[in-house]
This record gives structure tokens, sequence and C-alpha cells, in this order.
């Protein structure tokens, strides 16, 4: 049923404040007449988050229909973390910071349309990007009979000409830079700093530095090296050179370390899950310090095997958290296996920063699997037999040998 035979009652919002979303509130205000409520998440993104209460304000919003959520300790400890447990990239490089964003901002807007009553909720997504599939899997996954807006697919508006015009018209700010074509988007949170599009478009362009917000360039980064130790409890972050910090302390500090030092850049064409090839910048500096501290510790502390099939396993989980399925079964098994895998990666691992790269110095554990009495070079005293080598290289060579006999029988030439 479409919306102009069926208009919303109420709407809930996912709003930042900003221009976009602004337009978007007012729009459906006066195209449906519907009561609005804003959500504002606050998931560390920088930003001063008082002028979207007054923006929303300004718009005609109630105080009470107005919800600026701190989810930042939410965001790493229930989602940040979880995805870093198994060393999440997507394509090889993508720490995954937009994605994994969507599940908790989609949860919340949910418990708040329950909470207030509403029979609508609305994101300002695109209808080219992977964020209206991650915003709305998450909606209809936690509530199957919400109903979905996404103003970009429904409205009218052929160019930012008529956007500034409506906005003019309805009395809704527009600030100066806004009024040319911002040079890229730019989207943020506590774990990374994304910026796409215009001038970005071209990947045989190299991006300008003024793109890069979140991290100092490798070039001007200091010249002497630090060391950072970072401690691990059943596969989180605990601490910082012997300082406990909670999940959104502890990826802030990071944040602040691999800033310094130039850590985190990246410049990605990804295959969007749409079908298109795009190109992201992203600035990760804390979480490319946290996935070269989480596979440290893991090298000591998890078994061969398991080790091997977490890896097997990681691209289908980065896949599926990408594409937005983060409350989907699958992600959920998967998840559990993960976890169960880290039931003994404790312990500590010492890191050098320098010059945009992570280096792994040292890592030990109360729970290490590594036995020096079984690798050393000098005299083992009886921890390992050589001679136990010879059987199982020959047991190993069996079926090669009896395939190397076949063919030489057959005349094949290797």
């Amino acid at each position: 049923m479409s919306l102009a035979t069926n208009p919303p009652k109420k709407v809930v919002l996912a709003y930042s404040g900003g221009l976009d979303t602004s337009i978007i509130l007012k729009w459906l205000q006066t195209e449906f007449g519907c009561e609005v409520v804003t959500f504002t998440a606050d998931l560390g993104q920088g930003e001063e988050l008082g002028p979207a209460r007054d923006k929303a304000l300004q718009l005609g919003i109630k105080e009470e229909n107005i919800f600026i959520d701190d989810l930042r300790e939410d965001f790493v400890r229930d989602y940040v973390f979880p995805m870093f447990r198994a060393n999440t990239v997507y394509e090889g490089v993508y720490l995954l910071g937009t994605s994994i964003a969507r599940p908790l901002i989609s949860k919340r807007q949910i418990e708040i349309a329950e909470q207030v009553g509403a029979d609508a909720v609305c994101h300002g997504a695109t209808g080219k990007g992977n964020d209206q599939v991650r915003f709305e899997l998450g909606y209809y996954a936690l509530n199957p009979d919400i109903r979905v807006i996404a103003p970009w697919r429904d409205w009218d508006f052929k160019s930012r000409t008529h956007l500034l015009e409506f906005a003019e018209k309805h009395g809704i700010p527009v600030p100066m830079d806004k009024r040319g074509e911002a040079p890229f988007s730019v989207d943020a949170n506590l774990l990374h700093t994304s910026s796409e599009g215009k001038a970005l478009e071209d990947p045989g362009v190299s991006a300008p530095e003024f793109v890069f917000q979140r991290t100092v360039s490798p070039e001007e980064a200091p010249d002497t090296p630090e060391e950072i130790t970072v401690g691990f409890e059943r596969g989180d972050a605990v601490s910082i050179n012997g300082e406990k910090l909670s999940p959104a302390e502890l990826l802030t500090k990071l944040n602040e370390l691999g800033r310094k030092h130039g850590i985190g850049r990246l410049d990605l064409l990804e295959n969007r899950f749409v079908g298109m090839k795009s190109r992201g910048i992203y600035e990760t500096p804390g979480g490319t310090i946290l996935l070269a501290a989480h596979r440290g510790i893991e090298q000591v502390t998890m078994d061969r095997g398991a080790a091997h099939l977490k890896d097997e396993l990681m691209p289908r989980y980065a896949e599926l958290i990408y594409n937005g399925f983060w409350w989907s079964p699958e992600r959920e098994m998967l998840q559990a296996a993960i976890d169960a895998s880290q039931t003994m990666v404790t312990g500590e691992v010492t890191l050098k920063l320098y010059k945009g790269a992570t280096h792994l110095m040292a890592r030990t554990s109360p729970y290490s699997l590594y036995s020096e009495a079984h690798v050393t070079f000098e005299d083992d005293a009886g921890a390992y037999d050589q001679k136990d080598a010879e059987g199982f290289i020959k047991l190993n060579a069996l079926r090669l040998r009896l395939l190397a006999a076949r063919d030489k029988k057959a005349g094949r030439n290797i």
C-alpha cells in the first residue's frame, strides 16, 4: 500500500541534525501530516549533538519526541568487540566501520518505535548504497510488521537545487558550505571515518590529503616509534599499558595513538551488496592497532585447527555484516563458534607504532600453547624425539608415493 493512500501516523526518524535529515523531517510533516519522533545516536562520531536537539525543536518536534542516546559503550562492547574476535575484514582489508554501526541504530529505532507507539521508521540512506539494505534488514528482523520509509526512493526531488529550495521554503537553515556541492560525504563513529563520493569518485586519482580527518599522514608522524602493551581477556581488549579501560575508553585511546602515528588509512574500491563498485577512503586508527594486537594474542593461545577454521569462517562472517545480516541466524551461529574459540585468548601483546605501521613485538599469556622445550635448537632433554618425524612424514607421503608409482607405470611425466 502506498504512502499517499495510507500515510503513516507517527514515524521514528534516524536524525543527525544535518541538512538532509532536517529536510526529510519537514518532508514527512508536510507530505503526510504525521507526527515525527527524532532519534540521534551518539556512536562516538565526534560531533556535538546538542544542535540536533535544537534543530528538532526549531522544526516543531516536541521535547518528549526527541531521543538523543549515548550508545558508545554499547557500540564497542556489543558490536565492535564481537566482530574483532573474528579478526573481521571485508575483501581482505576493510574493517567494516560503517557496516557494524547499522544494527545498533536499527535496534534502537525499533525500540523507540515500540516505546512511543510509532507505526513507521525512516532513514536517510540513498537508493544506491548499502546502508538502505542494512537499516531495513535490521528493522524487519526486529519487527516484521514495521513500515519503512526511505525518502530518497520515494520523494520527487530530482536535484540538490530542489532540496535547497524546499529547505528555504520551509525555514530550514542552509549553511553556506552546503549551497555548493560538498567535496565528499562523510560517515563517522568511534571505530572509523568513511569518506565517499564527489571528488573521490575517480579511483584513478589519488585522494587529496584534506580528505583524511582522523590521522596525520605517515610522513608527518613522529620520527620516534612508540611501544604499547594491550591486555586481553577472553578475546576482548581490556587494558592499555596496564590501565584497565572500558570498551569505549579503550578504543578512544587506541584512536589517539593511531592518529598520532598515521595508522589506519585505507583507499578501497569495494563491491557493494547492491551490485556496483564504489570507492571509499577509510580511517580506522584504533581498529587497525586492535586487529594486530588480537591476532598477536591468538598466535600464542589458539590451537592451529581452531585458528585455521576461524580464518576460513571469517570471510563469510564479514560478508554477512557488510550486507546487513547481523540479526540473521547464520551470523549468530558463526558468532557462537567464534566466541567459543576465545575462552583462552587472554594475555598481553606489545606493539610498536611507527610511521603508519603497527609492528607486533611480543606476546605473553598464562594459557600459552607455545613450548620452548619442544622448539629449542638446544638440548630439549627428551621433550621431543626427532625420530618420530620419520614415520609422520612417511604416512603423509604414502598417497603421494602411490600416485607417483601409478603415473610412472602409465608413462606420465611430471
